[in-house]
């Protein structure tokens, strides 16, 4: 049977999510075979069993379609549908893991080199986080910046291959949750060891107790999120700068007709950051200039684009689901790709115009794309090999095909952990305390995080409405990853939209001068949330864990394993996650009860699962109102005005960060200290 039979007589209804992206599927639609069209005409959903998580394929007896309940239909070795299931979500988490743990090793060799004079272009460029890191590290943060520099580079390189003890980054956790991690024994030795020794568990024949692998997972999770993940953000910030509030543009209309328009796609920031380099140097210019362009514009996609977008400035052409959709508009020598959501069919859409797709990792390469390996120690030459390579494609461009939508959308990007801290107290007097007390006396409902990708199968702009929702309830959004720039072609990362949150929230956002959605980087970058939530537990008056805040994740178009991971961390760190529009063990009820249930009791969070923006928003502030609930602080309290004796009677707060003591906010020196006000 021709499942697409009954589309016969009439055009079919091939639709993407985002009106510029349904438009160029328009224009390109007959000229090749996009994801969109593919997803149409399979004419099927996806395998039940695989996308329940209960298909096992580790051994050559299978695969084997487990059904929950039915003794013939366990697994041929007798695996139940438990521990299929949770085996497939352990490798997920594996895999996400080591994605963005292999991203963390590559820059942190990346920076072993710079420091130690092996590697040119790149330089020390926040020598305060820095000493954060060798504070966390064990090491004396006040020692001469180049050999404290050669001590963190090896010390990172270390967490990767550690055997036995703690990662460094796991003391940076509220102590009672580092407390609960010792007494579970899920406290990540090394980042390779929690990787490989999960996988194992997965294997043929070893652990086949669903609770045993679930568990399991979080330990490798947590190497991920306070491991890899966290000293790939670290070292970027070091090397490239800590991001600070930003004005940019997003969406496929910052492609320009009279410039050569590269892409850089992927997630690893170091080829980006050259790429932005070489694109200045007047000798490139006059390259360009003598094709009849007038320079290089460089716009971003995925990760990669969000991590050029906070630091330099550099546009968004568009996330995940707009990559074939950048090359459609016939306006894009090349596309430079490194590594992770990089899509096979980008050489092939490529090849119906005048493109080139250019892999530069000698780990990700792809069929009918050109590789041009990238050079760490001499980042600028290579990065100008590669523009080369996108000059000389100019004068092959079909003006007649060029197609650039005209929609593009302003935002403010850069809202790292620091400048958070910074907006909310000042240069001397950095602090959560104002998030905190809004929080408490209801201001602000609580922050929900919105991150992870775009996913083909999902045709609702759910990111958008869901943000919407939210912050008219007044809960403070923060986002990363394709989500992030999703909320922006929205215009929901701008001031501007402050407008539409809800009365209490829009009097604080404009106090401060901030979006209601904030932008915090790429998927690696959700890290960043781990500390600040971690800051605003230290801070003090909302619990003494990550449990207790009234926060909550959701990741509503997740594809990627490696949202998978990210959710896990969060999930093992305390705070709770919902996935969506599926969940990866649904057809095992039993696996899933663990992880939406029995997590709660054993992490203080738990999993959960919604389909429509309205079903996430419901679930979300009915957590955020529990938290509060439990918190005390469900219910409006009088205002008081403070006199300064009031104020110096507040309970300080409960742990003072190595952020406040290490010159990042100005000179310790210059600090009122209680005695010294008392004196005066």
């Amino acid at each position: 049977m021709d499942p697409r039979a009954r589309f016969k007589g009439r055009k079919p209804a091939c639709t993407v999510q985002c009106a510029v992206n349904q438009e160029m599927l328009e224009q390109i639609q007959g000229k090749v075979l996009t994801a969109p069209e593919r997803v149409f005409k399979r004419g099927t959903k996806p395998c039940l069993f695989g996308k329940g998580g209960t298909c096992c394929h580790v051994c050559n007896m299978g695969p084997c379609q487990i059904i929950e309940g039915v003794e013939e239909m366990r697994g041929v070795c007798g695996a139940t549908a438990a521990t299929v299931a949770s085996r497939n979500f352990c490798r997920m988490v594996a895999a996400g893991s080591s994605a963005h743990s292999d991203h963390g090793r590559g820059i942190a060799e990346v920076f072993y080199e710079t420091v130690h004079g092996n590697a040119e272009d790149f330089e020390i460029k926040d020598e305060n986080k820095l000493r954060v890191v060798a504070y966390y590290f064990g090491l004396d943060p006040k020692k001469e910046t180049k050999e404290l520099a050669k001590e963190v580079a090896v010390k990172a390189l270390e967490q990767f291959g550690q055997q036995h003890g703690e990662l460094a980054f796991i003391k940076r956790a509220p102590e009672k949750r580092q407390a609960k991690w010792r007494e579970l024994g899920v406290v990540p030795r090394g980042v390779d060891r929690e990787v490989v020794e999960l996988l194992h568990r997965t294997s043929v024949g070893v652990d086949q107790d669903y609770r045993s692998l679930l568990k399991a997972s979080v330990r490798t999770a947590l190497a991920d999120g306070w491991g890899g993940s966290m000293l790939a953000t670290e070292l970027q910030d070091i090397l490239f700068g800590t991001p600070v509030p930003i004005r940019a543009t997003v969406n496929l209309g910052v492609l320009k007709e009279d410039m050569v328009n590269v892409t850089v796609h992927g997630h690893e920031p170091e080829v980006a950051e050259a790429l932005a380099m070489a694109a200045q140097d007047p000798e490139i210019i006059k390259e360009a200039q003598k094709v009849g362009a007038k320079g290089i514009n460089l716009a971003g996609i995925c990760c990669t684009g969000n991590e050029v977008l906070m630091r330099r400035g550099i546009p968004i052409a568009g996330s995940f689901v707009q990559q074939e959709m950048a090359l459609a508009t016939g306006a894009v020598e090349a596309m430079i790709v490194d590594v992770q959501c990089i899509m096979q069919n980008v050489a092939t859409v490529a090849q119906a115009f005048h493109t080139a797709v250019i892999t530069v990792s000698d780990k990700a390469e792809i069929e009918g794309a050109m590789h041009i390996p990238f050079d760490h120690h001499h980042p600028v030459e290579s990065a100008k090999k590669i523009l080369r390579e996108a000059i000389s494609r100019f004068p092959k461009r079909d003006k007649s095909r060029v197609y650039i939508p005209k929609s593009k959308m302003d935002v403010v990007a850069g809202f790292s952990h620091e400048t958070i801290l910074y907006i909310l107290g000042g240069r001397f007097r950095a602090s959560y305390k104002p998030l905190n007390e809004n929080i408490i006396n209801g201001r602000i409902l609580g922050v929900a995080a919105i991150v992870g990708c775009d996913n083909f199968r999902v045709f609702d702009e759910v990111h958008v409405e869901l943000a919407k929702e939210l912050i008219a309830n007044n809960v403070l959004v923060v986002a990363t990853g394709c989500a992030a720039t999703g909320l922006g072609r929205a215009g929901l990362l701008s001031p501007e939209a402050a407008s539409l949150a809800g009365e209490s929230l829009r009097e604080v956002l404009e106090a401060v001068g901030c979006p209601p959605v904030l932008h915090m980087g790429s998927c690696v970058d959700n890290s960043r949330i781990l500390i600040a939530l971690t800051e605003m537990v230290n801070t003090g008056g909302l619990g003494e864990d990550i449990d207790e805040l009234p926060a909550i994740g959701c990741a509503p178009q997740w594809m990627s394993e490696k949202a998978v991971a990210i959710g896990n961390y969060f999930v093992g760190s305390g705070a709770c996650v919902v996935f969506g529009p599926d969940f990866p063990t649904e057809k095992s009820q039993v696996a899933t009860d663990y992880l939406f249930h029995e997590f709660k009791n054993i992490f203080g969070a738990n999993w959960l699962v919604a389909r429509s923006a309205k079903d996430f928003a419901a679930v979300m502030i009915d957590k955020i109102n529990e938290k509060r609930k439990n918190l005390g602080i469900d219910k409006p309290k009088p205002r008081i005005l403070f006199d300064m004796a009031m104020r110096r009677a507040l309970e300080s707060p409960k742990v003072t960060s190595p952020f406040h003591g290490l010159g990042c906010f100005g000179p310790t020196y210059l600090k009122v200290e209680e005695e010294e006000e008392k004196a005066a």
